[in-house]
């Protein structure tokens, strides 16, 4: 007896809905990446098996393949620590069946998997290099089907094509190596249609690099020549001489928005140059301590501040070290948060950040050395 299947019928034994469980990086500037690790699907086979057996086929045995190598390139803008924009291209593999029947015969069907994507990613950073992100958005696919039968199951309409938006969602972890160089690990769900009217998921959990931009090295530090010393002559014959100006101990503070760019911890050329008039006046005493306090705003959490204050000692400390000859037993450096303000309580008012409460605030992010024990 010879049995014919109609297009109709193919669409009930093709791919059917893929379905599997969900398993489940200042720092703002452009980024680009690449992930390759291993996609997920699940071949609904009882699907399968009734659309054979509405073409007058009784299905004995279905093989499945439901993993493949797939991967995805991605470029995006990170904002701030918390959020960024992200867009790329994912290619998801292959997945196929056969399923061999009775009257003898078989069915074999797989489909290909790729498009382009768009995703908001927020970031839980948990410290300055390591850090958790989800992400939620939507991707354009495209699914190829294919379908081949043999023995007495004939295929009418073998190649079918499909284009379609829908959602995707993941979650990953990030780590940076480098201030340029990162690795990402991640579980992403893409929704997809295939080309004979099934919607179902695909999973891919893959690693990866990621490269930023914008993030160069310190700038060359220019030579500097030190400001000339003029030393006053001694009074001549007054009895008595006037007793020398006694050792005070010497406090400068500097505006932080004049040494560093903003949530950053790179002494600017412009905040060296301040530095160094300072380092030019203390060459001609000894000291016995000097102190290089950080403070910061009270915008943001406090963890973060304090390292924020902590990094921006230490940038001044080294600079009066390496560049500006102090010794260094004689400097240290610490980190004091949003502590001791400089504006009066109510002066800036408001929590949430905006150009206005941050001009406010400028006199609290400041770096302050102080000197003590100073001989002639």
């Amino acid at each position: 007896m010879k049995l014919v299947k109609t297009s109709r019928t193919l669409g009930l034994v093709a791919l059917a809905a893929l379905a599997s469980p969900c398993a489940m990086a200042d720092d703002s500037g452009w980024y680009v990446g690449a992930n390759v690790g291993q996609s997920r699907a699940k071949i609904d086979d009882a699907r399968i098996a009734s659309g054979l057996l509405t073409g007058g086929f009784t299905t004995t045995s279905i093989r499945d393949d439901e993993r493949h190598l797939g991967f995805k390139v991605y470029g995006g803008y990170q904002f701030n620590r918390y959020f960024a924009l992200e867009g790329g291209y994912f290619d998801l593999g292959r997945f196929g069946f056969t399923a061999t029947t009775v009257p003898a015969g078989t069915l074999t069907g797989d489909i290909k998997l790729k498009g382009v994507n768009l995703d908001g990613v927020g970031i839980l950073p948990f410290t300055d290099r390591f850090s958790a992100f989800a992400r939620i958005g939507a991707n354009y696919a495209e699914a190829k089907d294919s379908f081949a039968g043999t023995g007495l199951v004939g295929v009418p309409d073998p190649n079918r094509k499909e284009r379609a938006t829908n959602y995707k969602f993941g979650v990953g972890l990030a780590y940076r190596f480098t201030e340029n160089v990162g690795m990402r690990a991640e579980a992403e769900r893409y929704r997809i249609h295939d080309a004979v009217g099934n919607k179902g998921d695909v999973d891919l959990f893959s690693v990866g690099l990621v490269y930023r931009f914008g993030t160069t090295p310190p700038p060359e530090r220019r030579a500097t020549e030190p400001a000339p010393v003029v030393i006053a002559p001694a009074p001549v014959a007054v009895p008595p001489p006037p007793p020398p100006p006694p050792a005070l101990p010497a406090k400068v503070s500097f505006s932080a928005d004049s040494l560093f760019d903003f949530n950053k911890a790179v002494v600017k050329p412009a905040g060296k140059e301040e530095i160094d008039k300072l380092a030019a006046k203390l060459k001609s005493a000894n000291f016995a301590v000097i102190k290089v306090t950080g403070y910061t705003d009270r915008i943001g959490s406090h963890d973060y501040n304090m390292r924020l204050s902590t990094r921006r000692a230490e940038a001044v400390k080294d600079y009066l070290i390496e560049s500006a000859g102090i010794p260094a037993n004689k400097v240290s450096a610490i980190g004091a948060d949003g502590s001791n303000p400089q504006t009066r309580p109510g002066e800036c008012a408001g929590s949430k950040r905006n150009p206005q409460l941050i001009a406010c605030l400028q006199p609290d992010r400041r770096v302050e050395v102080e000197v003590t024990g100073t001989e002639k």
